[in-house]
C-alpha cells in the first residue's frame, strides 16, 4: 500500500471502525513475509498435496502427504463410497458407473465439507452446543429450561458460499435443516427428519438424509427389513408426502439370513430426469470434447497475468485459453487453482519443471469437466509478516504488546471497512486503472489507449511505453515491448492494423481478452464503491438509517434481479433498529442495481454526474460491455485470526513459506525490533492490506 503515491493518498482518507490507536510496522519486505493460498468452493486450501485425490474423491487411505510444504493445514482426504453398509441403512451405486462427477457428489464426506473449514472456530463451536441440545431435547420429554429454536451462522453474500455451508451442516448434522434470510444463514431443528425419526432409528434418518443431500445419480437407499405392513405403509406415505417429487420408493423381498428367510424392506431411489432434445445433447458432445486441466500455480514475485503469458508461450496456447478465480498480488508468494484449455495434465507435467526458473511451480494437475470462473473461491488464507513493528507515538507509556492486541480484538469483533485494495487500482502507478476505465465508459477509446501506455519508470516496458506516445508508430513499440507483455502486445499488433484513430483504437481493446477489458471498468466501480462508503460513514455513522440497503429475503433465489436482492430501510426500521451496519450494502455502480434512497444515493449521483457519466447506461457497446452492478456489504471479518509477536532477530527472512502460527508469544518483544505475524482467512474479494490498515490505524 506504502508504494503507490496516489493509492496513499486515497487510501488515507478511508473510514475506520474501531478507534484503538493502532501502531507503526511494514510489510513484503521479502515475498516470503505475504503469502497467499486460495480457499475453494470447500473451504480447502488449494496448496494441499493430492488436491486432485481430494477433490475427485479417489479411493485413498489417510496417509501422510508424500511432499510437506511448510505451511501446510493438515491434508483432507475422503473416500469413495461404492457399496457401503452402515448400521441401519445402505448407500449402493450403480458398479458400472465411472463418471467422476457421481463419484463426488455420492460422497458422503465431512471432511470434504469440514466445518473447520467452512465456519469460524466460535460459530463452529455455537453450532455444535445448539446440534448437541436438540439431541438432547428430542430424547426428552422434559425441558428444565427452553431451548433457543434456530441459531444464526452469520451473513453469506456469496450465492456459492451459502451452497457450501448448507451442505456442510447436513452432512455433520443432518437433524438440522438451514435456511437463507438476507443472506443471513439460519439453523434450525428439521420437522421432517423429526418425524421421520418417530418412524425408523435415529441412525436410518440420519443415513437417510445423507443420502437425499447427496443426491447422487443411480443410488439407492434401503432401510432395515419390515415385516409390518403398516408401518412400511406409514414410511411410503411420509416419504411420498414430503420428498414424493423427488424420490420414488417400493418395499421389495430380501433374503435376510441366506437361510430361506425372507422379510420385506424399502428401498428409495432418486426418479429420473426428463429426456433432453437431441439439439441440447449435441450441444453437450461438444462440450464435452473439450479438454480441460485443473492445477495449482505457485509463483513468487510475478503478476498473474504475466505468469499465464510465461505459462501459454510455452503450452502453444492463447493467454485466453486460461482461467481462474482471481489475481493474486504480485510482491508475495500465492497458491491459486488455474484451469487451461486444451492441455493434457500430461503435457503440464512434462513442461512444469521449466518454470521454477521463473519463480513458479505448478502441482496437483487434474482433469476438470470446465473452465474455472471469476469468483469462485470460498476465499484467501493469509500468513503475513509485519516487520519494524513499534509504537505510534515514541513517547506513548502503553506496552507494544497490549496495542497491538487491543488492535487484533478490535478488528476480530468489530470488523473492517470493505474497501477495495489498492491493488484493485494498480499499486505504484501514475495512472491507474479507474482512470483507463471512466475512459472507457466515456467511449474515449484514444484516451483510453494514451493512458493505457502512459510510462512510470525508466525500464524496457516504460521506453516502450514513451516511444509509443511520442510517435504513435505500434510497429517499432512492437519490437520494444518485452514478449511477457501480453495485453500490451495484442493492443499493439491492433494499433499497427488498424491505426490510432477511434475505430483502431476500439480494435485495439477488443484485441484483449472480455476479462481484461472489463477489469478496468470494475476498477472505477470499485473506486466509486470506497468513496461511497467513506461518505456513508462520514454522513450517518455506524447507525443504520431510513433508504439504506441490506440483503433481503429473496437474494438467494436462482431466478431473482439484482434489485430485488435489497431490501431498503423503512423508517420503522430504522426506529426499532432492526438492522446493523454489518447487514448494509452499497451498490457498485452498474444499469442494474438500486441505489440507496438517502443522501448516500444523492452522492452517488451528483459524483457519476461530475464524472460525465449523468447520462451513462453502463453499456459499452463498441467493445461488448455490459455493467449490470452489484452490491457489496460495507463490513468484512477475519476469520481464524491468530497472531505471534517476537523480536525481529527471532524470524528468519527465509525466501520458504511461514510456519503455522499460533497465538503464543514470544517473551518480553522489544518495541524497537518486532516482528508481528498474522495468520487469517478472508472472503473472496476483501483485501488483507485493508484488513492490516485497519489493524494498524496507518498504510502498512
Amino acid at each position: 500500500m506504502g508504494e503507490n503515491t496516489n493509492g496513499t493518498a486515497c487510501m488515507s482518507s478511508l473510514s475506520s471502525i474501531s478507534d484503538h490507536c493502532g501502531f507503526h510496522g511494514s510489510i513484503k519486505q521479502s515475498t516470503s513475509d505475504f503469502v497467499v493460498i486460495e480457499m475453494n468452493m470447500n473451504g480447502q486450501l488449494v496448496n494441499v498435496d493430492n488436491l486432485n485425490e481430494v477433490l475427485c474423491h479417489q479411493i485413498s487411505e489417510h496417509t501422510e502427504p508424500y511432499h510437506q510444504k511448510p505451511n501446510k493445514k493438515p491434508k483432507i482426504s475422503a473416500v469413495v463410497v461404492k457399496d457401503t453398509d452402515y448400521s441401519c441403512g445402505k448407500v449402493v451405486l450403480d458398479n458400472h458407473n465411472t463418471d467422476l462427477d457421481t463419484f463426488q457428489t455420492a460422497v458422503l464426506c465431512e471432511e470434504a465439507q469440514d466445518l473447520d473449514f467452512i465456519l469460524e472456530n466460535s460459530v463452529n463451536e455455537a453450532l455444535a452446543q445448539f446440534a448437541m441440545s436438540i439431541r438432547k431435547c428430542s430424547h426428552s420429554e422434559l425441558r428444565e429450561k427452553p431451548n433457543p429454536t434456530q441459531l444464526s451462522l452469520g451473513m453469506y453474500p456469496d450465492k456459492d458460499q451459502r451452497a457450501s455451508v448448507h451442505r456442510a451442516v447436513r452432512q455433520k448434522y443432518p437433524f438440522l435443516m438451514t435456511i437463507t434470510n438476507q443472506c443471513e444463514i439460519l439453523v434450525k431443528e428439521d420437522s421432517h427428519y423429526k418425524e421421520l425419526s418417530q418412524l425408523v432409528s435415529d441412525e436410518e434418518s440420519e443415513d437417510f438424509f445423507r443420502f437425499l443431500d447427496a443426491k447422487a445419480p443411480n443410488s439407492t437407499f434401503t432401510f432395515q427389513h419390515d415385516d409390518n405392513k403398516e408401518h412400511r405403509k406409514a414410511v411410503h406415505h411420509f416419504l411420498s408426502k414430503h420428498f414424493g417429487k423427488l424420490v420414488e420408493t417400493k418395499s421389495f423381498v430380501v433374503d435376510n439370513s441366506g437361510g430361506g428367510q425372507q422379510n420385506a424392506a424399502i428401498t428409495v431411489r432418486f426418479r429420473e430426469k426428463k429426456q433432453r432434445s437431441k439439439k441440447r445433447d449435441a450441444i453437450d458432445a461438444q462440450d464435452e470434447d473439450v479438454l480441460y486441466t485443473a492445477f495449482t500455480l505457485q509463483k513468487e514475485n510475478l503478476e498473474t497475468l504475466e505468469a499465464i503469458s510465461y505459462l501459454a508461450s510455452a503450452l502453444g496456447v492463447l493467454p485466453s485459453d486460461f482461467s481462474y478465480a482471481g489475481i493474486k498480488d504480485k510482491r508475495a508468494v500465492t497458491y491459486q487453482t488455474m484451469v487451461v484449455k486444451k492441455v493434457s495434465p500430461e503435457r503440464l507435467k512434462e513442461v512444469a519443471p521449466a518454470f521454477q526458473k521463473k519463480a513458479m511451480n505448478l502441482y496437483n494437475m487434474r482433469p476438470a469437466d470446465q473452465p474455472i470462473r471469476l469468483g469462485q473461491l470460498r476465499g484467501n488464507h493469509f500468513d503475513i509478516r509485519v516487520r519494524n513493528v513499534k509504537k505510534h507515538s515514541a513517547d506513548s507509556s502503553a506496552d507494544l504488546k497490549d496495542l497491538v492486541h487491543e488492535a487484533l480484538e478490535n478488528v476480530k469483533t468489530k470488523g473492517f471497512v470493505n474497501y477495495y485494495g489498492p491493488q484493485r487500482f494498480g499499486v505504484g502507478q501514475k495512472v491507474q486503472a479507474d482512470q483507463i476505465g471512466l475512459s472507457l465508459l466515456k467511449e474515449e477509446m484514444v484516451t483510453a489507449v494514451k493512458l493505457f501506455f502512459t510510462p512510470e519508470v525508466d525500464d524496457p516496458l516504460d521506453r516502450a511505453k514513451r516511444h509509443f506516445l511520442q510517435t504513435e508508430d505500434a510497429k517499432e513499440t512492437l519490437a520494444m515491448m518485452p514478449e511477457y507483455k501480453v495485453r500490451e502486445r495484442m493492443v499493439l499488433r491492433a494499433l499497427n492494423r488498424f491505426g490510432m484513430g477511434q475505430e483502431g483504437c476500439t480494435r485495439g481493446w477488443l484485441s484483449i481478452p472480455h476479462s481484461m477489458r472489463v477489469f478496468y471498468i470494475h476498477a472505477y466501480c470499485s473506486r466509486k464503491w470506497n468513496e461511497a462508503a467513506s461518505y456513508r460513514l462520514q454522513t450517518y455513522g455506524q447507525r443504520v438509517v431510513k433508504g439504506d440497503l441490506v440483503f433481503s429475503k429473496d437474494a438467494n433465489e436462482k431466478n431473482s434481479t439484482l434489485s430485488s436482492q435489497v431490501h431498503m430501510v423503512t423508517a420503522n426500521e430504522e426506529e426499532e433498529s432492526i438492522y446493523t451496519l454489518n447487514q448494509v450494502v452499497l451498490p457498485m455502480p452498474g444499469n442494474s442495481i438500486t441505489y440507496p434512497d438517502n443522501k448516500v444515493g444523492y452522492w452517488y449521483k451528483e459524483t457519476l454526474a461530475k464524472d460525465g457519466l449523468q447520462a451513462c447506461k453502463f453499456r459499452v457497446h463498441p467493445l461488448k460491455l455490459n455493467i449490470p452492478g452489484c452490491y457489496r456489504l460495507m463490513l468484512a471479518y477475519p476469520k481464524n485470526l491468530t497472531y505471534k509477536l517476537q523480536h525481529d532477530s527471532e524470524v528468519v527472512m527465509s525466501e520458504e513459506t511461514p510456519e503455522k502460527i499460533t497465538n503464543e508469544q514470544s517473551e518480553n518483544p522489544t518495541a524497537s525490533a518486532s516482528c508481528l505475524s498474522l495468520s487469517f482467512n478472508l472472503n473472496s474479494s476483501c483485501y488483507a492490506t485493508v484488513c492490516l490498515r485497519e489493524i494498524m490505524k496507518c498504510d502498512p
